[in-house]
Protein backbone atom coordinates (compact mmCIF):
# COMPACT_ATOMS: atom_id res chain seq x y z
CA UNK A 1 0.00 0.00 0.00
CA UNK A 2 1.51 3.31 -0.95
CA UNK A 3 0.31 5.94 1.26
CA UNK A 4 1.06 9.79 1.42
CA UNK A 5 1.02 11.64 4.66
CA UNK A 6 0.28 15.44 4.48
CA UNK A 7 1.84 17.27 7.34
CA UNK A 8 0.98 21.11 8.41
CA UNK A 9 4.00 23.18 7.56
CA UNK A 10 3.68 25.54 10.61
CA UNK A 11 6.59 23.60 12.26
CA UNK A 12 9.15 20.74 11.52
CA UNK A 13 7.55 17.28 11.17
CA UNK A 14 8.35 16.64 14.31
CA UNK A 15 8.13 19.85 15.72
CA UNK A 16 11.26 20.71 18.20
CA UNK A 17 9.09 21.49 20.77
CA UNK A 18 5.04 22.99 19.82
CA UNK A 19 3.33 21.56 17.11
CA UNK A 20 0.85 18.65 17.66
CA UNK A 21 -0.77 18.32 14.29
CA UNK A 22 3.22 17.84 13.09
CA UNK A 23 3.63 15.48 15.92
CA UNK A 24 0.64 13.29 15.17
CA UNK A 25 1.63 13.42 11.49
CA UNK A 26 5.01 11.96 12.56
CA UNK A 27 3.81 9.57 14.72
CA UNK A 28 1.32 8.14 12.13
CA UNK A 29 4.05 7.77 9.45
CA UNK A 30 6.96 6.34 11.54
CA UNK A 31 4.29 3.74 12.93
CA UNK A 32 3.08 3.16 9.10
CA UNK A 33 6.83 2.58 7.84
CA UNK A 34 7.44 0.05 10.59
CA UNK A 35 4.86 -1.75 8.99
CA UNK A 36 5.76 -2.11 6.10
CA UNK A 37 4.17 0.49 4.34
CA UNK A 38 5.19 2.47 1.72
CA UNK A 39 4.85 5.86 3.01
CA UNK A 40 6.07 9.42 1.35
CA UNK A 41 5.74 12.30 4.15
CA UNK A 42 4.42 16.01 2.51
CA UNK A 43 6.22 18.25 5.21
CA UNK A 44 8.80 20.92 5.38
CA UNK A 45 12.23 19.72 3.65
CA UNK A 46 14.16 19.89 7.85
CA UNK A 47 11.76 17.43 8.66
CA UNK A 48 13.10 13.93 9.94
CA UNK A 49 10.88 10.84 8.73
CA UNK A 50 12.10 7.47 7.66
CA UNK A 51 9.74 7.59 5.07
CA UNK A 52 10.83 9.16 1.75
CA UNK A 53 10.33 12.83 2.23
CA UNK A 54 8.62 15.06 -0.06
CA UNK A 55 9.01 19.02 0.47
CA UNK A 56 8.63 22.53 -1.40
CA UNK A 57 8.88 24.41 2.04
CA UNK A 58 12.08 24.94 3.06
CA UNK A 59 10.88 25.85 6.97
CA UNK A 60 8.24 25.77 9.35
CA UNK A 61 6.55 29.44 8.57
CA UNK A 62 6.24 30.24 12.71
CA UNK A 63 10.22 29.64 12.44
CA UNK A 64 10.56 31.62 9.45
CA UNK A 65 9.08 34.85 9.38
CA UNK A 66 10.26 35.78 6.37
CA UNK A 67 7.51 33.92 4.23
CA UNK A 68 3.61 33.86 3.84
CA UNK A 69 1.94 31.16 5.01
CA UNK A 70 -0.86 31.05 2.93
CA UNK A 71 1.59 31.04 -0.53
CA UNK A 72 3.55 28.03 1.41
CA UNK A 73 0.58 26.24 2.46
CA UNK A 74 -1.15 26.12 -1.11
CA UNK A 75 2.86 25.01 -2.75
CA UNK A 76 2.82 22.37 -0.21
CA UNK A 77 -0.72 21.19 -0.71
CA UNK A 78 0.05 21.74 -4.55
CA UNK A 79 2.54 19.95 -4.82
CA UNK A 80 0.84 16.30 -3.21
CA UNK A 81 -2.01 17.01 -4.80
CA UNK A 82 -0.08 17.05 -8.83
CA UNK A 83 1.30 13.62 -7.83
CA UNK A 84 -1.97 12.24 -6.11
CA UNK A 85 -1.97 9.64 -8.83
CA UNK A 86 1.45 7.94 -7.35
CA UNK A 87 -0.46 6.77 -4.31
CA UNK A 88 -3.37 4.27 -3.20
CA UNK A 89 -4.60 6.40 -0.44
CA UNK A 90 -3.79 10.49 1.07
CA UNK A 91 -4.21 10.90 4.30
CA UNK A 92 -4.51 14.70 5.61
CA UNK A 93 -3.51 16.26 8.59
CA UNK A 94 -3.91 19.64 7.20
CA UNK A 95 -7.19 20.81 8.12
CA UNK A 96 -9.95 21.84 5.68
CA UNK A 97 -7.64 23.43 2.45
CA UNK A 98 -6.56 20.04 0.98
CA UNK A 99 -10.55 19.17 0.45
CA UNK A 100 -10.96 21.41 -2.24
CA UNK A 101 -9.30 19.21 -4.20
CA UNK A 102 -10.97 16.21 -3.22
CA UNK A 103 -13.20 15.89 -6.06
CA UNK A 104 -10.23 16.35 -8.67
CA UNK A 105 -8.52 13.64 -8.06
CA UNK A 106 -9.06 9.96 -8.13
CA UNK A 107 -6.81 9.00 -5.06
CA UNK A 108 -9.16 8.76 -1.94
CA UNK A 109 -8.54 11.13 1.18
CA UNK A 110 -8.96 10.66 4.59
CA UNK A 111 -8.98 13.76 6.90
CA UNK A 112 -8.36 13.84 10.21
CA UNK A 113 -9.91 16.55 11.75
CA UNK A 114 -7.98 18.08 15.13
CA UNK A 115 -10.22 20.50 15.93
CA UNK A 116 -12.45 23.56 14.71
CA UNK A 117 -10.70 27.10 14.68
CA UNK A 118 -14.09 28.60 14.21
CA UNK A 119 -17.56 27.83 13.16
CA UNK A 120 -17.03 29.65 9.75
CA UNK A 121 -14.54 26.41 8.41
CA UNK A 122 -17.56 23.65 8.51
CA UNK A 123 -19.10 24.81 5.39
CA UNK A 124 -15.79 23.21 4.01
CA UNK A 125 -16.32 20.29 5.85
CA UNK A 126 -19.84 20.09 4.91
CA UNK A 127 -19.29 20.79 0.95
CA UNK A 128 -17.15 17.57 1.08
CA UNK A 129 -18.98 15.32 3.72
CA UNK A 130 -20.87 12.70 1.45
CA UNK A 131 -17.28 12.41 -0.56
CA UNK A 132 -14.80 12.76 2.01
CA UNK A 133 -13.37 10.22 4.69
CA UNK A 134 -13.39 12.26 8.34
CA UNK A 135 -12.10 10.76 11.45
CA UNK A 136 -12.23 12.41 14.49
CA UNK A 137 -9.34 12.38 17.83
CA UNK A 138 -12.30 12.68 20.03
CA UNK A 139 -15.83 11.22 20.72
CA UNK A 140 -16.56 14.84 22.42
CA UNK A 141 -14.99 16.72 18.85
CA UNK A 142 -17.88 15.84 16.73
CA UNK A 143 -19.63 18.41 14.60
CA UNK A 144 -23.20 17.07 13.98
CA UNK A 145 -23.56 18.06 10.67
CA UNK A 146 -20.72 15.63 9.34
CA UNK A 147 -20.47 11.85 8.67
CA UNK A 148 -17.37 10.44 10.79
CA UNK A 149 -15.64 7.15 9.39
CA UNK A 150 -14.44 6.48 12.99
CA UNK A 151 -12.66 8.10 16.10
CA UNK A 152 -9.02 7.25 16.73
CA UNK A 153 -7.73 8.56 19.70
CA UNK A 154 -3.66 10.61 19.34
CA UNK A 155 -1.20 7.92 19.65
CA UNK A 156 2.19 8.50 21.67
CA UNK A 157 5.42 6.98 21.49
CA UNK A 158 5.57 5.03 24.54
CA UNK A 159 9.15 4.69 25.01
CA UNK A 160 9.71 8.75 24.61
CA UNK A 161 8.25 8.70 27.85
CA UNK A 162 9.76 7.08 31.13
CA UNK A 163 7.76 6.14 33.93
CA UNK A 164 8.62 7.78 37.29
CA UNK A 165 7.17 5.68 40.49
CA UNK A 166 8.78 8.22 42.41
CA UNK A 167 8.15 12.22 41.44
CA UNK A 168 8.84 15.77 43.19
CA UNK A 169 6.51 18.14 44.73
CA UNK A 170 5.98 20.18 42.17
CA UNK A 171 2.56 20.94 39.97
CA UNK A 172 3.20 21.25 36.36
CA UNK A 173 1.25 23.31 33.65
CA UNK A 174 2.13 22.22 30.39
CA UNK A 175 0.78 24.10 27.22
CA UNK A 176 0.18 27.31 25.33
CA UNK A 177 -0.15 30.01 27.93
CA UNK A 178 -3.57 31.21 26.75
CA UNK A 179 -6.87 31.93 28.45
CA UNK A 180 -8.22 29.22 26.67
CA UNK A 181 -5.41 26.62 28.71
CA UNK A 182 -5.70 28.17 31.77
CA UNK A 183 -2.25 29.54 32.84
CA UNK A 184 -3.93 31.37 35.29
CA UNK A 185 -6.18 29.17 36.72
CA UNK A 186 -3.23 26.90 37.62
CA UNK A 187 -1.28 29.92 39.03
CA UNK A 188 -4.14 30.19 41.87
CA UNK A 189 -4.41 26.43 42.14
CA UNK A 190 -0.60 26.42 42.86
CA UNK A 191 -1.04 29.39 45.21
CA UNK A 192 -3.96 27.96 47.31
CA UNK A 193 -1.96 24.61 47.97
CA UNK A 194 1.27 26.74 48.51
CA UNK A 195 3.11 24.13 45.93
CA UNK A 196 5.68 24.96 43.41
CA UNK A 197 4.38 25.21 40.22
CA UNK A 198 6.72 25.21 37.01
CA UNK A 199 4.81 26.25 33.57
CA UNK A 200 6.33 25.33 30.05
CA UNK A 201 4.69 26.19 26.98
CA UNK A 202 5.03 29.10 24.00
CA UNK A 203 3.43 32.11 24.87
CA UNK A 204 0.23 32.41 22.22
CA UNK A 205 -1.36 35.54 23.95
CA UNK A 206 1.65 38.22 24.82
CA UNK A 207 -1.21 40.22 27.10
CA UNK A 208 -2.15 37.53 29.04
CA UNK A 209 0.98 36.79 30.02
CA UNK A 210 2.09 40.12 30.80
CA UNK A 211 -0.65 41.03 32.70
CA UNK A 212 -1.75 37.19 33.84
CA UNK A 213 1.18 35.14 34.48
CA UNK A 214 4.32 37.83 34.70
CA UNK A 215 3.38 39.43 37.85
CA UNK A 216 3.12 35.90 39.55
CA UNK A 217 6.55 34.72 38.91
CA UNK A 218 8.93 34.26 41.34
CA UNK A 219 11.14 31.57 42.68
CA UNK A 220 8.10 28.90 43.20
CA UNK A 221 6.08 29.74 40.55
CA UNK A 222 8.59 29.53 37.33
CA UNK A 223 8.30 29.79 33.49
CA UNK A 224 10.81 28.21 31.72
CA UNK A 225 9.56 28.35 28.13
CA UNK A 226 9.15 25.76 25.70
CA UNK A 227 10.27 22.55 26.28
CA UNK A 228 12.07 20.16 23.69
CA UNK A 229 10.89 15.98 24.13
CA UNK A 230 14.03 14.94 26.23
CA UNK A 231 13.26 18.14 28.53
CA UNK A 232 9.60 17.09 28.16
CA UNK A 233 9.61 13.49 29.40
CA UNK A 234 11.89 14.73 32.55
CA UNK A 235 8.94 17.87 33.00
CA UNK A 236 5.77 15.41 33.29
CA UNK A 237 7.68 12.40 34.76
CA UNK A 238 8.75 14.33 38.30
CA UNK A 239 5.59 16.15 38.49
CA UNK A 240 3.33 15.76 41.17
CA UNK A 241 0.32 16.08 39.14
CA UNK A 242 -0.43 17.98 35.71
CA UNK A 243 -2.89 20.87 35.66
CA UNK A 244 -4.86 21.38 33.23
CA UNK A 245 -7.45 24.28 33.59
CA UNK A 246 -8.54 24.29 30.18
CA UNK A 247 -11.92 27.06 29.09
CA UNK A 248 -12.97 25.22 26.30
CA UNK A 249 -13.82 22.45 24.62
CA UNK A 250 -10.48 20.70 23.81
CA UNK A 251 -10.29 18.18 21.08
CA UNK A 252 -7.55 16.03 22.82
CA UNK A 253 -5.01 17.52 25.27
CA UNK A 254 -1.54 15.74 24.16
CA UNK A 255 0.35 16.41 27.66
CA UNK A 256 -3.06 14.97 29.27
CA UNK A 257 -1.42 11.23 28.09
CA UNK A 258 2.14 12.10 27.80
CA UNK A 259 1.78 13.00 31.81
CA UNK A 260 -0.27 9.72 32.50
CA UNK A 261 2.56 7.64 30.06
CA UNK A 262 4.96 8.95 32.98
CA UNK A 263 2.43 7.79 35.45
CA UNK A 264 2.00 11.28 36.18
CA UNK A 265 -2.19 12.17 37.76
CA UNK A 266 -4.15 14.81 36.14
CA UNK A 267 -6.12 17.94 37.72
CA UNK A 268 -8.58 18.60 34.54
CA UNK A 269 -11.63 20.84 33.94
CA UNK A 270 -14.47 18.88 32.98
CA UNK A 271 -14.54 20.22 29.75
CA UNK A 272 -14.00 19.06 26.41
CA UNK A 273 -12.59 15.41 25.52
CA UNK A 274 -10.87 15.49 29.24
CA UNK A 275 -13.58 12.22 29.85
CA UNK A 276 -12.32 10.26 27.14
CA UNK A 277 -9.00 11.13 27.92
CA UNK A 278 -9.25 10.89 32.41
CA UNK A 279 -10.83 7.65 34.29
CA UNK A 280 -11.68 10.00 37.13
CA UNK A 281 -10.46 9.12 40.19
CA UNK A 282 -8.20 6.42 38.76
CA UNK A 283 -5.97 8.42 36.70
CA UNK A 284 -6.83 11.65 37.50
CA UNK A 285 -9.67 13.98 38.99
CA UNK A 286 -12.70 15.76 36.59
CA UNK A 287 -13.54 18.95 38.13
CA UNK A 288 -15.28 22.21 37.45
CA UNK A 289 -13.65 24.92 38.97
CA UNK A 290 -10.30 26.44 40.64
CA UNK A 291 -11.97 25.17 44.30
CA UNK A 292 -12.62 21.50 43.22
CA UNK A 293 -8.64 21.50 41.45
CA UNK A 294 -7.01 22.57 45.22
CA UNK A 295 -9.59 19.96 46.88
CA UNK A 296 -7.98 17.27 44.71
CA UNK A 297 -4.32 18.48 44.97
CA UNK A 298 -4.75 17.03 48.62
CA UNK A 299 -6.29 13.43 46.94
CA UNK A 300 -3.39 12.89 44.24
CA UNK A 301 -1.61 10.52 46.58
CA UNK A 302 -4.45 8.18 46.48
CA UNK A 303 -3.77 7.95 42.78
CA UNK A 304 -1.83 5.08 41.44
CA UNK A 305 0.73 5.91 39.13
CA UNK A 306 1.59 2.46 37.38
CA UNK A 307 -2.48 2.91 36.59
CA UNK A 308 -1.71 6.08 34.87
CA UNK A 309 0.76 4.96 32.91
CA UNK A 310 -1.08 1.08 31.61
CA UNK A 311 -4.65 3.16 30.89
CA UNK A 312 -2.23 5.44 28.54
CA UNK A 313 -0.55 2.88 26.96
CA UNK A 314 -3.54 1.10 26.37
CA UNK A 315 -5.75 3.64 24.91
CA UNK A 316 -3.17 6.39 23.64
CA UNK A 317 -0.05 4.55 22.00
CA UNK A 318 1.03 5.18 18.63
CA UNK A 319 0.65 1.44 17.90
CA UNK A 320 -2.96 1.49 18.50
CA UNK A 321 -3.48 4.48 16.97
CA UNK A 322 -1.56 3.21 13.82
CA UNK A 323 -3.36 -0.38 13.85
CA UNK A 324 -6.74 1.68 13.84
CA UNK A 325 -5.75 3.75 10.40
CA UNK A 326 -4.40 0.79 8.92
CA UNK A 327 -7.79 -0.50 9.39
CA UNK A 328 -9.75 2.49 8.33
CA UNK A 329 -7.63 2.59 5.05
CA UNK A 330 -8.63 -1.06 4.10
CA UNK A 331 -11.78 -0.12 4.89
CA UNK A 332 -11.68 2.30 2.58
CA UNK A 333 -9.60 1.28 -0.66
CA UNK A 334 -12.23 -1.95 -0.27
CA UNK A 335 -15.27 0.56 -1.29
Amino acid sequence: MKVAVLAPVAWRTPPWHYGPWEQMASNLTEGLVSKGLEVTLFATSDSITAAKLDAVVNKGYEEDKTVDAKVVECLHISNLMEKAHQFDLIHNHFDFLPLTYSRLIKTPLITTIHGFSSEKILSVYQKYNATSHYVSISNSNRHPSLKYLASVYNGIQVGNFDFNASPENYLLFFGRIHPDKGTSEAIQIALKTKRRLIIAGIVQDQNYYNERIEPFLNDEIKFIGAARPEQRNELLGKAYALLHPISFEEPFGLSVAEAMLCGTPVIAFNKGAMPELIKDHETGFLVKDVDEAIKAVSSISSIDRLTCRNWAISNFSQEKMVADYISLYHQILAL
